[in-house]
């Protein structure tokens, strides 16, 4: 087992989060395992690990994709906060964890849907997933990760929603 993941000094965790796209540019919604609560594979980066080495072992925990069965498209730049609800801090915890930084990674599935697997662990974290439109996440999120969401996606949609500004080419 690897090491336990660390506290920041402000009380973060670290942690990765994956935006899974197929080559419709849509993107890969999972359900909480016996929960209504869907969410993007997520997880904590232990202190051996930098986030690529962890956004791999997280693919793999919670999907079954392995590297070979993803391109990684892009990346945040920065880490990416949110705050826990103070109902979900374990007050007798320390380092006391406040919430989570997170950097974020657009993927795109190279193989096929059967490529995904909850069954390969002893505790999967879901137990359905679909392809959705690119910002439905949004609506659909818990409301504390809202905001990191709206922010992680804003950054990472130019590679799968490119800006056009020049649309037109002019003739001579």
């Amino acid at each position: 087992m690897t090491g336990f993941n660390m506290i920041d000094s402000k009380g973060y965790r670290p942690n990765v989060g994956i935006i899974l796209c197929n080559n419709e540019g849509r993107v890969f919604w999972a359900k909480r395992m016996g929960m209504d609560a869907w969410q993007f594979p997520q997880g904590g980066i232990n202190d051996d690990e930098d986030p690529e080495t962890a956004m791999y072992r997280e693919l793999w925990e919670e999907t079954g994709l392995q590297q070979h069965h993803v391109q990684i498209l892009g990346r945040t730049r920065y880490w990416l906060r949110y705050q826990l609800p103070e109902r979900y801090i374990r007050k007798n915890s320390h380092p006391l964890c406040i919430g989570q930084k997170q950097i974020w990674f657009m993927l795109r599935l190279l193989g096929s849907d059967s490529a995904v697997r909850f069954d390969h662990c002893s505790k999967p974290e879901f137990d359905s997933w679909r392809w959705v439109d690119y910002w439905e996440p949004l609506n659909n999120v818990v409301y504390f990760k809202r905001k990191v969401y709206q922010r992680a996606m804003t950054e990472l949609s130019s590679i799968l929603i490119p800006t056009t500004t020049e649309e037109s080419t002019t003739q001579e």
